[in-house]
């Protein structure tokens, strides 16, 4: 198989769809790799480490998509890349179609089969989700990471010191949602020290966290009341609340902002998914932040890509075992083998397969036929 991976050209996105490493595994069973120039330079990968395992360079983006049967990204094509997808060609990125109806429709047209990585799942019984696990935990700590700077009064915070200093008290940091993400953000925020409480409507999941968590971190059953009571003395809010597939829900509404204190922090973990504060749209890494009635609002849509170095091997480790068995076998066969990788097929040929993107804009669903 043909496969190809383009440099990324969402606003700061220096990830790349494949490591050197994952692309000499595709060469090893027989597959021609190829990388646009300078794809991986981003990420600390050069040219000459591509060549070296195998790979063609080509000079631009168009030219990768008109020869590679697959396309392996990180993130979901942009507008100059829809008319670049074409019928029968293999998608294999991050969509979140669920939250961006042009990106939805420009697939729909193009026939393109877009497998996303944030719904495969390990198994049809075992619903985690493999290729999203990588990038959550990288969410999930720099959360933290850059909640603590925002808190900082040059960026518009309270200034205030996450983990406080003795006889000065720690940050108080609410995370909405006990998952991957979630539970990455309170490991952090506790490690610098910070006052944590973490929220979910599971209670397994709650005393799971209860169980392992640091001392410093408290577990709270997610509910309007209880997050209300706590909004008034909260510093930094992280709302990291996953609906496979689906928009996430609003956990946090206009006027509840109104509880928080001027200079308080709100990161959105979930704003590819359509985000879980109802002010939040999506920023970027040069333009992150923006002022809801005095509190500071974080909503970059690719916060990982801040570290791309990190987070290019973390999804690498992730996701070639699938790219392998997609160019082995054909998305098809490869699919009927495993079901969990099944999940992840969304469109395919013009129609939605997926049932949680075709509800959240009323259209119509098409169970996949892998016959």
């Amino acid at each position: 198989m043909k496969i190809g991976i383009p440099k990324e050209i969402k606003n700061n996105e220096n990830r790349v769809g494949m490591t050197p490493s994952g692309v000499k595994e595709l060469v090893a069973h027989g597959h021609e790799l190829y990388v646009q120039d300078h794809a991986g330079e981003g990420s600390g990968f050069c040219n000459d480490e591509y060549i070296k395992a195998g790979a063609s360079i080509l000079p631009s983006i168009e030219e990768v998509y008109a020869v590679a049967d697959m396309i392996i990204k990180v993130k979901e094509p942009i507008e100059p890349e829809y008319k670049l997808c074409r019928r029968g060609q293999v998608i294999f990125t991050y969509f979140h179609f669920a939250s961006e109806r042009p990106l939805l429709d420009a697939m729909l047209a193009s026939g393109a089969v877009c497998i996303a990585y944030e719904t495969v799942t390990y198994s049809a019984t075992d619903r985690r989700l493999p290729l999203l696990i990588p990038m959550s935990e990288v969410a999930g700590r720099m959360s933290i990471q850059e909640g603590a700077r925002f808190l900082e009064k040059p960026q518009g915070g309270r200034g205030v010191l996450l983990g406080g200093v003795p006889g000065v008290r720690p940050a108080k940091v609410l995370v909405l949602g006990a998952g991957v993400v979630g539970r990455n953000a309170a490991l952090m925020a506790a490690g610098l020290g910070a006052d944590v409480t973490i929220t979910d409507i599971n209670l397994d999941i709650l005393r799971h966290c209860a169980e392992v968590m640091p001392r410093n971190v408290k577990t709270l059953y997610s509910s309007r009341h209880n997050i209300e009571e706590q909004l008034p003395d909260t510093d930094l809010v992280v709302g990291s609340v996953l609906v496979p597939g689906a928009k996430a829900p609003h956990l946090i509404t206009r006027d509840m902002i109104g509880l928080m204190r001027p200079g308080s922090v709100m990161v959105d973990v979930a704003i590819d998914q359509g985000g879980c504060f109802e002010t939040s749209h999506p920023t970027t890494h040069s333009e992150p932040t923006y002022m809801v009635d005095g509190v500071v609002q974080y909503a970059v849509a690719n916060i990982p890509g801040a570290v791309p170095y990190t987070s290019t091997m973390a999804l690498t480790n992730a996701t070639t075992p699938y790219a392998v068995k997609l160019a082995d076998l054909g998305w098809k066969e490869a699919c009927r083998r495993n079901p969990g990788l099944a999940e992840g097929v969304n469109v395919v040929d013009g129609k939605i397969t997926f049932k949680a993107v075709a509800e959240a804009f009323g259209l119509e669903y098409t169970p996949l036929d892998l016959n």
